[in-house]
């Protein structure tokens, strides 16, 4: 079955910079919409960053200009390099993909859009 593991979180002081990593195993569509979620808590999941099987990207208007998403097809894995990090963006941070999608509809934003995810990988940003 397809599994999406995280890693690199950790904890950052205010200004700094991690990159996230999603390794996807069992993942054998050549088209796909994958993407980076985040969830702090009391609060809902949101959608952080997409990218799809072309590399078109989009992200949330919180994070534009300081996160980057990408991707290594060889390697099977996808990136998030968050810079110049703030306290709010302390949460836990979730891979996601959907298989057999041309690109990443309007619908990224919303949790149910994507059917696999890993476990997640803490970030804590302090000030």
């Amino acid at each position: 079955q397809v599994q999406l593991v995280e890693s690199g979180g950790g904890s950052v002081q205010s200004g700094g910079s991690l990159r996230l990593s999603c390794a996807a195993s069992r993942f054998t569509y050549s088209r796909y919409c994958m993407g980076w979620f985040r969830q702090a808590p009391g609060k809902e999941r949101e959608g952080v960053a997409t990218i799809d099987s072309d590399g078109s990207t989009s992200y949330a208007d919180s994070v534009k200009g300081r996160f980057t998403i990408s991707q290594d097809k060889a390697k099977s894995t996808m990136y998030l390099q968050m810079n110049s990090l703030k306290p709010e963006d302390t949460a836990m941070y979730y891979c996601a993909a959907r298989a057999a999608a041309d690109y990443c509809s309007g619908y990224w934003r919303f949790a149910w859009y994507f059917g696999y995810w890993g476990q997640g990988t803490q970030v804590t940003v302090s000030s």
